[in-house]
């Protein structure tokens, strides 16, 4: 091996190990604390929690109906969020990459403006709207929107909805248009050529925003609490009750621990369909 080649894969070693360093130090070291006290047993002191070897926690977790139900009602609650953001990001992210190219920034900045503002004062504006005397409640003519399940769900589409509507546009926007005339020229109607032709074809995008939903929107805390009232009990609120108002971290550390594999097992499973359906 030359001098060159020697320092190259040295150049190469050193460019890949800092980011594996550094994932490991973000990613690693928190997931094994976490694993470490999920296995720990409740104390009273400082921490709370006396290090050892048990899996009554994770047993807990699993066979309570109050942590079980939490993360079902999560996973509906973000599945749910992820399908609306989906069937209303899929029609804007379409119309802003077909739009002129002098149009399309300013779309995409339309899109993007929301996150110029904080985020809690956004959802206290959500608060107002959807209060007993709010614009919507008169509008609708409904008789109470504010801390209910329909509350908590516009809050959560209406902070996601970006990350499912940037990643589409992404992939719609590098589409080639030929394809889509080939398809019209052979005849096919334009519901075809989305079946047939566009929806296949933005399967990445697709996936891709719908990982940048759920994935957030499981484990949302803030808009479930301020949107959804007491009765939203989602596995944010059970870890947050868990750790601080209860302090009992085992029990808190295996919440999250089922989290962690509930997220870890659907984004999978759903890129593997991605995969085969594309096959």
């Amino acid at each position: 091996m030359s001098r060159s080649s020697g320092s190259l894969s040295h150049g190469r070693l050193l460019v890949l190990g800092l980011p594996v360093v550094w994932l490991i130090l973000l990613l690693g070291a928190p997931l094994g604390i976490v694993l470490l006290i999920a296995f720990a047993a409740p104390a009273n002191g400082v921490p709370p929690y006396s290090l050892g070897f048990s899996l009554d926690n994770l047993w807990l977790v699993a066979s309570d109906p109050l942590y079980r139900d939490a993360l079902l009602r999560s996973l509906r609650v973000a599945g749910i969020s992820t399908a609306i953001c989906l069937v209303m990001g899929f029609p804007m992210a379409l119309a802003i990459a077909r739009a002129e190219p002098r149009w399309q920034n300013p779309l995409l900045l339309a899109v993007m403006l929301p996150f110029w503002t904080g985020f809690l004062m956004r959802i206290n504006a959500w608060i107002g709207l959807l209060a007993d005397d709010g614009l919507i409640v008169r509008v609708l003519g409904v008789a109470h929107l504010l801390y209910t399940d329909a509350a908590m769900y516009i809050g959560i589409v209406y902070t996601y909805l970006p990350f499912m509507v940037l990643p589409l546009y992404a992939r719609l926007s590098r589409l080639d248009p030929a394809l889509m005339e080939a398809a019209a020229d052979l005849g096919a109607p334009p519901w075809r050529v989305f079946l047939r032709v566009i929806l296949p074809l933005s399967l990445p995008g697709i996936a891709a925003g719908a990982a940048l939903v759920f994935v957030p929107a499981i484990g949302e805390y803030v808009i479930p609490a301020l949107l959804g009232g007491p009765q939203a009990q989602l596995v944010g609120m059970v870890l947050w009750q868990e750790f601080f108002a209860n302090r009992d971290w085992p029990t808190a550390s295996a919440v999250a621990v089922g989290l962690l594999v509930v997220l870890v097992g659907v984004p999978g499973t759903a890129l593997r369909l991605v995969r085969l359906m594309r096959r």
